[in-house]
């Protein structure tokens, strides 16, 4: 009797195991395949320019919104570093190539490799308006060729969507503020505007012709700050352009002195007044822009937004908000005018926040204190 008991004890047994190792086999099957539909239902973006400030931090935001990411850039004003931190945040590394978008050859022989692309977001360009007005030739070829091996690697390969970095540089100086999406476009008071500009008008005419082609173009103010992190921001190569870095390297003593162009603007402390937007905001709209394409929700299949925050600062304004933020005190002077500035201009951002569903949301002295994160760790500052 006690035999079949301990007989029928070690079937159960047997039987329980055998439904256990049954039921995880299973588990791990349904694993695997629900990865394997994870990744192919990944949809594919080439962001162009993607180790540079904005597009570095893109990147990031579209990796862990689920999207599979292909960079290329020709490193001119970055670093190939910014991949590993890339990564470091998000625990997935993009697909990364050395490439110069204003070379049609270069471009074509990397998108043969990569046919499954599906959107573009195009960043790559240069975008120094001081250096524009000094080399104006640099810029007309490097963005307006860009630009046009773009539209016609998205005909060639199939690629229906692009996100285009414009800017507001193409309302020149408006003569009336805030300006909205329907202000008219100025002449441009700087080459580097002038292609942002001619750019338009080129997408423009290729959407025209090919009504199967969708682009938003997001015309956006100043984009500063860094990822929380601190693990990317903006590094330019060289003598800073952009008033943010050379803020933080006078901050940090890498700089003896900041310079602000012009204390007689009809401004109310003589400084030019821009629009400041925190890099992370800025990231989110070009994925709002990605959604708004790909769940056919654009009413044009070419649109334009203002991307700002609404609010205008000055320059003094600005480093004194620094200051506050941060607790350093900034050493800077008072210069003449720079070339290809305009006065002042600030966004009027309701409607990409009503049709994009986007809105700036992080504050000032956190960009700035983000900002300054960032420039304490490249300069190893405690």
């Amino acid at each position: 009797m006690i035999f079949f008991e301990i007989l029928f004890i070690v079937f159960v047994i047997c039987i329980f195991l055998f439904f256990i190792k049954f039921f995880l086999s299973f588990w791990g099957v349904f694993l695997i395949l629900t990865q394997n539909q994870y990744i192919l239902n990944m949809k594919k973006i080439l962001v162009t320019g993607g180790t540079g400030f904005i597009g570095s931090h893109t990147t990031v935001e579209l990796i862990q919104k689920g999207y599979e990411v292909v960079i290329v850039d020709n490193l001119s004003n970055s670093n190939i570093n910014v991949i590993d931190n890339i990564e470091k945040i998000t625990n997935k590394r993009p697909i990364f190539g050395k490439v110069d978008v204003a070379d049609k050859n270069q471009l074509f022989n990397f998108l043969d490799n990569h046919k499954d692309i599906e959107s573009i977001i195009h960043f790559a360009a240069s975008k120094a308006v001081g250096e524009s007005v000094e080399k104006p030739l640099k810029y007309y070829s490097n963005n307006i060729n860009g630009v046009i091996n773009i539209l016609e690697a998205m005909k060639h390969f199939g690629i229906k969507n692009m996100v285009f970095s414009s800017s507001c540089t193409v309302y020149g100086q408006p003569e009336q503020l805030p300006v909205t999406e329907n202000s008219p476009i100025q002449p441009a008071t700087s080459p580097y505007g002038n292609t942002k500009q001619i750019n338009e008008e080129i997408i423009r005419d290729f959407v025209a012709a090919n009504p199967d082609f969708h682009c938003i173009a997001l015309r956006y103010f100043n984009p500063i700050g860094s990822h929380p992190s601190s693990l990317i921001g903006e590094l330019p190569i060289g003598v800073p352009a952009n008033l943010i870095p050379y803020i933080t390297q006078t901050a940090a003593g890498i700089r003896e002195c900041l310079s602000v162009f012009g204390n007689d603007y009809d401004t109310p402390d003589g400084t030019p007044i821009r629009d400041y937007i925190d890099i992370i905001d800025l990231a989110n709209a070009h994925i709002a822009a990605i959604n708004r394409m790909e769940d056919n929700k654009q009413k044009k299949n070419l649109e334009f937004f203002n991307i700002g925050t609404g609010n205008g600062l000055t320059v003094l304004q600005l480093i004194n908000t620094f200051e506050e933020a941060t607790g350093v005190k900034l050493n800077y002077k008072i210069v003449g005018r720079r070339a290809g500035d305009i006065e002042k201009i600030w966004a009027d951002a309701s409607f990409a926040n009503s049709e994009l569903g986007w809105k700036a949301v992080v504050p000032l002295k956190q960009t700035l204190l983000n900002a300054w994160n960032w420039q304490k760790r490249c300069a190893n500052i405690e």
